[in-house]
């Protein structure tokens, strides 16, 4: 049976755990002063992983959060992948050498082809590639803006390079509590034949079951963020039910 892994997500920016709506940075709720505690919180309550974001790093187009992020990998023993603003192969040495397990890839992938492959080529497992669609083409630079390139197109073309696994965001859902575009998730691991994991949109434990049900068919988990800081969802009771064997 093929594994699904539940995300716990913290949002950083200003050196605070935050989440962002539709990725408006005008629209922010600040859920922790903490994102140490936070990572500490998620870990107790059985998280698996811990997924982060660099805010001002996805803004400012390079790592802002370094050495907040390195204290993160080093509190939880469980690990973390991380992503938001990695746009050059020293930012992913820095993070992989901080004790991140695995970088996320997203402005980059459109943009700069040729470094999103010498990673992949470099790191394999240890990069994982991004993919924020607005009606179904990638947005990039924090979601500023929308490029002319179908996501599907693209998720296929860098599995052909090497990429195994992609995280997904349909961007009308995220933070949005609507539940996430399970059709699109679907289209996207079939089309590719990698593992997505489902990103945006999650807001009950309902969400994560519908999700869960695809594991064979490659959706590999689902990253979670307002629904948990605002106990819509409960971690613990999420990781019980649907990663039994952890």
């Amino acid at each position: 049976m093929s594994k699904f892994t539940i995300y716990p997500a913290i949002d950083i920016r200003g050196g605070k755990a935050v989440r962002l709506v539709q990725g408006d940075y005008s629209q922010e709720t600040v859920y922790n002063d903490s994102p140490v505690s936070a990572a500490r919180d998620w870990e107790a309550q059985g998280a698996s992983w811990i997924h982060l974001v660099d805010l001002d790093g996805a803004k400012a187009g390079h790592p802002v959060n370094a050495e907040l992020i390195a204290e993160i990998a080093r509190s939880v023993q469980v690990p973390v992948q991380l992503g938001g603003g990695l746009r050059t192969e020293a930012d992913v040495e820095l993070l992989l050498t901080l004790g991140v397990t695995r970088v996320i890839l997203g402005t980059a992938a459109i943009e700069d082809r040729d470094f999103v492959e010498r990673v992949l080529a470099k790191h394999g497992d240890r990069v994982a590639i991004g993919i924020d669609a607005r009606d179904g083409y990638v947005a990039t630079r924090g979601w500023l803006e929308t490029s002319e390139v179908k996501a599907e197109e693209l998720a296929k073309e860098l599995a052909g390079k090497g990429a195994g696994t992609f995280i997904f965001t349909d961007i009308s859902r995220d933070g949005m509590m609507e539940g996430p575009n399970v059709e699109a998730i679907r289209s996207l691991a079939a089309y590719s034949g990698a593992r997505v994991i489902a990103s945006g949109g999650v807001s009950r434990i309902e969400d994560l079951r519908a999700l869960s049900q695809y594991a064979e068919q490659g959706i590999s988990g689902a990253i979670v963020g307002k629904a948990l800081y605002t106990g819509a969802i409960s971690l613990a009771d999420a990781v019980q039910e649907l990663q039994p064997e952890q």
